[in-house]
């Protein structure tokens, strides 16, 4: 006992006896000048051989131990195929940074049978981004890709289908890295009939790289559909039933075949689902001075149901070991209907009822996608690589509406629309994008071109006695036309502890909308191009295994959705039209992010965001009392954001994920008067 006391008292006096100041760099090396990265290396004491640190390699093959004592040290450098490497350090007042290469040998020895058991985490907190795996929880089977996304952390979708991200809208969504194109109800009626169960994982990136579109300035939700990799012919099916008020089906296939140079894969996937939405909403309107004016009390309740096929099919073709092809065909296809009741009670300053007005609508909508991937890729060597893709994209979108006014008191009238509006979209867009991979630097760029165009129309005809009528005040053809073309160049490289990530994207964007007239309504048209650079920054600090600090900034801009230029009228109910705004402007935001991740378990930020131009929903009122529900520019937005993110596994049977979002917002515009 007592030697032992004396060596824990000389070992205690020999840590302090040497400076804390000596450091220990390793480079590890799968050959010449071929850096291995997430290698393991282990700081061992060498007279017991107790852990002290231990690191990956980082994109250059290099760790960094400092703040070491000046005594001998053991390091042991190992990864999966490779044979395990010891090295002794003796670090002394002469030499009190060593620096040292390792070179790794491959494990040639051949293993009779290898079985490997892992599981995906539901959640992968990284600096800007987050990585849901659906696969790993069991309660997004039978799911949509909708319910799904309401479900991951920082994610709110609301009532209309517009999703948010920490609390910010305006969210840009890929499918497989290529843009929807979509927003608003089309990108709901698109993700509520997929199946969740087709879905790999997805990625929610709150500061997209430079590669992806400067689109969203809440950044990017990118959903990865399932490839299957094993050889021969497998796949898998799933139906899933659920009962709440009304019933729901979901239904999935999976198939694919993969032998030599050809990979099929083909999912269909069926959505049988019925819903529900009660909402109550109270206006009130007052005098400059605050008093009541009256009040507009509007109870609403809309059922709905409808079905959804989804279909996908995707061959690739390796023309040689370095040379892939692809194609990949798309198709959508559902049917909706809703049936609302809304109630517009008006009362007057003391609550007393003045006018009792009923709506009854009934509107249907019929929705066909396709579309078409050509995909070329090749590996000039290990380093050097160039993608390709052309795209081409059809909906077809066909909608009929009917509203029936009923005035219940003071007295009784009467007035029914009915409406046909059809939509149609094409995209076309094409890729190009090229990699290289120096020791400890990647460089990427690319360019991308898109060409959109729309016709909808919104035929209305309102009920005069028995005998239908156009209504030419209310109709409308709305033709546009865009086109966006964009450049872009970025670089990711590593230095000790540092990882930087930097990008600048340039786009151009050209539109010409036409409004076509007809007895009523005169012809219109309105134009506009605008280009703009969209830099990009991220800078990551690794201060020991445990913590990382990162520090992100980045430049993105938001276009009007084609629907919301288009000046044409839809009816919500007797009181409340929704109209769009030609003179809409782009907003573009500024987003500044300080993020620490604990572990890769904990993850802390603090934003900033400024927005000009700030998207903002407008409810002008006409001498009628008319609400006219549109969007358009405010003068600046500012956003003060804390988000804290939790991946842990209290058992092995159990992952918990959870995230909590603060935002302070501050705008700043004028709209008939200023608003702050």
């Amino acid at each position: 006992m007592k030697r032992q006391i004396t060596t824990l008292i000389f070992t205690f006096i020999q840590c302090f006896a040497f400076s804390q100041d000596a450091a220990i760099t390793v480079l590890v090396e799968d050959g010449p000048s071929k850096p291995l990265q997430n290698v393991t290396v282990e700081l061992l004491r060498s007279n017991d051989s107790v852990l002290i640190k231990a690191q990956l390699t980082n994109i250059s093959g290099t760790v960094n131990f400092d703040k070491l004592f000046q005594i001998n040290y053991l390091v042991r450098v190992s990864r999966v195929g490779y044979k395990v490497k010891y090295i002794n350090f003796q670090l002394s007042a002469i030499n009190q940074h060593l620096v040292q290469g390792v070179n790794l040998e491959r494990n040639i020895e051949q293993l009779s049978n290898v079985t490997i058991t892992s599981t995906k985490p539901l959640v992968e907190l990284k600096p800007g981004k987050t990585i849901v795996n659906l696969q790993a929880s069991i309660t997004n089977t039978g799911t949509t890709v909708m319910e799904a996304l309401e479900k991951m952390p920082g994610v709110t979708v609301d009532k209309d289908g517009n999703i948010s991200l920490k609390g910010k809208s305006d969210v840009t969504v890929f499918l497989d890295g290529r843009p929807t194109y979509l927003s608003g109800s089309e990108l709901g009626s698109l993700l509520n009939g997929m199946s969740a169960d087709n879905i790999s994982q997805v990625e929610l990136m709150d500061h997209p790289p430079a590669r992806y579109d400067a689109a969203g300035n809440a950044g990017v939700i990118n959903i990865i559909t399932k490839k299957i990799l094993q050889k021969g012919f497998n796949g898998n099916a799933s139906t899933a039933f659920s009962q709440g008020r009304y019933p729901k089906n979901n239904n999935s296939l999976l198939l694919n075949y993969r032998s030599g140079k050809w990979n099929l894969s083909g999912t269909y996937s069926l959505n049988l689902n019925r819903s529900f939405t009660s909402i109550q909403a109270l206006r009130t309107f007052f005098n400059r001075d605050g008093s009541i004016i009256t009040e507009l009390d509007q109870p609403s309740l809309i059922k709905g149901e409808g079905h959804t096929h989804n279909l996908r099919f995707i061959a690739d073709y390796a023309l040689t070991p370095k040379t892939s092809l692809g194609i990949t065909m798309t198709g959508v296809k559902l049917k909706r209907k809703s049936i609302s009741d809304n109630t517009a009670l008006w009362r007057s300053r003391g609550g007393v009822t003045d006018s009792l007005i009923q709506t009854n609508s009934n509107i249907k909508s019929k929705w066909q996608n396709g579309g078409m991937n050509f995909n070329f890729r090749h590996s000039f060597n290990t380093k050097r690589d160039l993608t390709a893709d052309f795209d081409i994209i059809t909906y077809h979108i066909r909608g009929d509406q009917f509203f029936e006014n009923n005035l219940v008191m003071p007295s009784t009238y009467k007035e029914t629309f009915r409406a046909n509006i059809p939509n149609d979209i094409e995209i076309l867009s094409a890729k190009v994008d090229y990699t290289e991979q120096f020791k400890n630097l990647k460089l990427e760029t690319g360019l991308k071109t898109a060409h959109i165009t729309t016709d909808n129309m919104a035929s209305y005809e309102m009920k005069d006695g028995v005998e239908w009528k156009p209504d030419y005040g209310r109709s409308n053809h709305f033709l546009y036309s865009e086109n966006i073309h964009a450049v872009y160049v970025s670089s990711e490289s590593s230095w000790n502890k540092w990882t930087f990530q930097t990008g600048l994207r340039w786009e151009w964007t050209g539109y010409q909308a036409n409004q076509l007239g007809n007895v009523v309504v005169k012809d219109s048209a309105f134009s506009r191009n605008y280009n703009n650079l969209f830099p990009t920054l991220f800078a990551s600090f690794e201060a020991d295994s445990n913590h990382t600090f990162s520090v992100i900034a980045g430049r993105r801009i938001d276009r009007p959705a084609f629907q919301k230029l288009n000046p044409f009228l839809f009816i919500i109910n007797k009181y409340t039209y929704q109209r769009g705004n030609p003179f809409y402007r782009p907003q573009y935001t500024w987003n500044f992010e300080l993020s620490h991740s604990y572990k890769g378990k904990i993850l802390t930020g603090f934003s900033y965001s400024r927005s000009t131009d700030y998207f903002s929903q407008v409810f002008p009122i006409d001498s009628s009392g008319i609400v006219f529900y549109t969007e358009g520019n405010l003068d600046l937005l500012e956003n003060f954001g804390i988000s804290i993110g939790l991946q842990i596994m209290p058992a092995s049977w159990w992952n918990l994920s959870a995230q909590a979002v603060f935002n302070y917002k501050r705008m700043n515009g004028f709209i008939e008067e200023k608003l702050k």
